[in-house]
């Protein structure tokens, strides 16, 4: 069972619920045949708390002085480039309610709790009485459940208590019976807010009686229930009766009209199991193995049918968690309304590292949540550069609810209004888009002319041998051993400036285009410190501090391939020193995936693969494969489950627009595999076969060109024509 995972008991715990998602609605599916609970998610769902408001500090009067004090050799200046206010962080993610189904008590015989990654159904099957089939469509943005199974007597309600749930949120119920079955509704209105959400359930029933009960319905010797449920957050009153319509409209109409749950069930495959099915690895496991449950392999860490398993998850949680947003720091799912670090955006990695594998494994539906994101955004991070450098152009936060993109998380440990790397890390995936597409989007091509045009404002100080100086500058979330966090050069915010530049400059050619070259060229140049490490800070006095779970300084590397082994071979040896001198600190599941990405990109085999077998034996994972930020599932987090795909990619076959390199760094544990669909960034699909002996490639070009081939064979010149595959033989690992 590659594609898909199973438990032979329900989830006692929402961490362990199995999930389904459009990128839109999520749903959280526990298993319980006699009290089953379907918990709904949104997207949207963030809880006021003055977030909403808060816009960044003006402290762009206070620069020139902050700036000379840093040239002067205050290395706590930085410190004090605040506006006094306290830790305010961004707007909390919450789940909405729970669809609660409670029954009597039945024999369980052959109980089955699934998810099917191909479709996207969740489903738990007691044979003879009880299945539950759980999917949240792409086509219709409902979540549909479909309950059968003997003469079904049901309590059906929405029920908002969950762990945590706000004091004082305003809740209101509403049940009404229906010519389909029975309407439900929960609305809850946020505690000192005009803001609230409401969910809408439309029960089809067939069969059976069907009565009014305290917030909900009871149901008696129905054959079958059909629940559709949406979501809304809003302001003021929402037109129940205009969305219970909605939900009517998508039920096929007529006599002879077909079953309502094939139907909607066919057009969100068409769309989920399209894109899902792009990309197929296979590492030859045992047969038997894949058909073990989720929680039995993953106490088998050195099975392949584990990492085959978690990569096909990892690509089914990513694109479901993916839609008009791309996926939170848990994905598009929590049970907890205490959810870490408010379930956010945090752009400094992690919501990086998640979507890493979005253009190489064939998920445009990611990288197109990414560019919303992005778009959205673009205002608010024009005042983050207005008022805190002074400057035209665009800054980016580090953390984002997904509503504002405001900078207004930081303190003094955590000074992210310091950090102008942002823009470029979050542009650099739609680069890399329109690379393997070939075309450039006018949209990307406006904000990166507005970033390069920030850069042009803010790189206004110079050192002694005419080099800018970015300052203030921060490594998130590091700090030099000897100095406080906010301080000049972060080797990360060289990296991007000039990726910024040189990359605006491309898509922008003219007068401008110019200028931004000549500026990139004023760049300072990376530094070497003692140990032969590329240092994380370009600038004489500021010392390594090497234990920590961020490798910002290593941006060059990954995601960006400025530094590499082929045309940047010194710096590449500087640059894997500083990747062996830094420790795992808290032991974070994005530190791991982050290090091993940086390893593969500079052919370090034995790091990459360390790495990954780390988090295989770190029980990082709960048993619906979703993952953890620590070992011994600690903290639910999307981070490991979401990028361990980009790793395994990486590890296989890289690219970029002028050079394929296949096979840079295949871990010994897994000796043969295939794998499918893989795109490359010079517009052609990749199939790899591979064995100890030997290994097979079929380039499969949209564009006509001429690429570097890099094998285990050595270097050659490969000429591609679009439309005709190109079969490459290789030679043993």
């Amino acid at each position: 069972m590659i594609h898909g995972t199973w438990e032979p008991r329900p989830a006692a715990r929402w961490e362990d619920a199995f999930l389904s998602g459009n990128g839109r609605h999520g749903a959280m599916m526990y298993g319980d045949p006699n009290d089953e609970r379907v918990v709904v998610t949104h997207h949207s769902l963030v809880r006021p708390d003055g977030g909403e408001y808060a816009r960044p500090p003006r402290l762009a009067d206070d620069l020139t002085a902050l700036q000379d004090r840093l040239l002067a050799g205050d290395l706590a200046a930085a410190e004090r480039f605040t506006d006094g206010r306290a830790l305010q962080r961004v707007q909390p993610f919450h789940p909405a309610f729970q669809v609660r189904l409670r029954r009597t008590a039945g024999q369980w015989r052959r109980y089955r709790r699934a998810v099917d990654f191909a479709s996207g159904v969740a489903e738990t099957r007691c044979r003879g009485w009880h299945h539950h089939r759980v999917f949240v469509s792409r086509a219709d943005d409902v979540i549909v459940q479909y309950v059968t199974g003997g003469a079904l007597t049901v309590d059906l309600g929405l029920d908002v208590r969950l762990p945590g749930v706000a004091d004082r949120l305003a809740v209101g119920h509403g049940a009404a019976l229906s010519a389909e079955g029975a309407l439900l509704t929960l609305r809850a209105r946020y505690p000192d807010s005009d803001r609230a959400y409401t969910g809408v359930t439309l029960a089809v029933i067939t069969g059976g009686r069907t009565t009014i009960a305290e917030q909900g319905v009871c149901v008696a010797g129905a054959a079958s229930m059909l629940l559709l449920t949406r979501v809304r957050r809003h302001t003021g009153e929402l037109d129940v009766l205009a969305e219970a319509e909605a939900l009517r409209a998508l039920l096929p109409a007529g006599s002879e009209a077909p079953a309502p749950y094939p139907l909607l069930l066919s057009r969100h495959e068409e769309l989920h199991r399209t894109a899902y099915e792009r990309v197929t690895l296979d590492l030859g496991a045992n047969p038997s193995e894949r058909g073990l449950p989720g929680s039995e392999l993953l106490r088998r860490p050195k099975s392949p049918a584990l990492l085959e398993r978690l990569f096909a998850a990892g690509r089914y949680h990513l694109l479901s968690s993916a839609g008009t947003l791309p996926p939170r720091l848990t994905g598009l799912w929590t049970g907890d309304w205490n959810t870490a670090w408010s379930g956010a955006f945090t752009t400094n990695a992690n919501l990086n590292l998640q979507t890493a594998s979005a253009a190489t494994a064939a998920l445009p539906e990611v990288t197109e949540a990414h560019a919303a994101l992005v778009y959205r955004q673009l205002v608010d991070w024009r005042d983050n550069a207005r008022a805190l450098f002074g400057a035209r152009g665009i800054v980016a936060p580090a953390h984002t609810d997904g509503e504002s993109g405001h900078t207004y998380h930081f303190h003094r440990e955590y000074p992210h209004h310091l950090w102008t790397a942002g823009a470029d890390w979050l542009l650099k995936p739609l680069v890399d888009h329109d690379e393997m597409r070939g075309e450039r989007d006018p949209r990307l091509a406006a904000a990166l002319s507005e970033l390069a045009t920030f850069y042009q404002d803010f790189l206004s100080r110079t050192d002694p041998d005419g080099h800018v100086v970015i300052v203030p500058s921060y490594s998130p979330e590091n700090r030099p051993a000897n100095a406080s966090w906010g301080t000049l050069n972060a080797t990360m915010d060289i990296a991007a400036a000039r990726h910024a530049l040189l990359t605006a400059a491309a898509y922008n050619p003219g007068a401008d285009a110019d200028r931004w070259r000549a500026l990139a060229d004023r760049l300072p140049p990376y530094r070497v410190n003692d140990d032969g490490a590329l240092a994380e800070w370009s600038w004489p006095g500021l010392d390594d501090a090497y234990d920590h779970r961020h490798l910002s300084h290593l941006y060059a590397v990954w995601p960006l391939e400025e530094i590499n082994p082929y045309d940047t071979p010194e710096l590449a040896r500087a640059a894997h020193r500083a990747l062996e001198l830094r420790g795992a600190e808290n032991d974070s599941a994005h530190g791991h995936l982050h290090h091993a990405l940086v390893a593969a990109r500079l052919h370090d085999t034995a790091r990459a693969a360390a790495c990954l077998e780390h988090l295989l034996t770190g029980d990082f994972f709960h048993t619906s494969l979703m993952s953890t930020h620590y070992p011994a599932r600690d903290v639910y987090n999307a981070d490991a489950a979401h990028a361990l795909p980009a790793l395994l990619i990486e590890m296989l076959v890289q690219s970029t627009p002028g050079r394929l390199v296949l096979l840079p760094t295949r871990p010994a544990a897994y000796p043969q595999g295939r794998i499918t669909g893989i795109r490359t960034r010079f517009g052609a699909v990749v199939d790899l076969t591979w064995s100890l002996d030997t290994g097979t490639a079929v380039v499969r070009p949209t564009r006509t060109l001429r690429i570097e081939l890099r094998t285990s064979a050595g270097t050659q010149l490969l000429d591609l024509r679009a439309g005709e595959d190109c079969v490459l033989t290789l030679g043993p690992q």
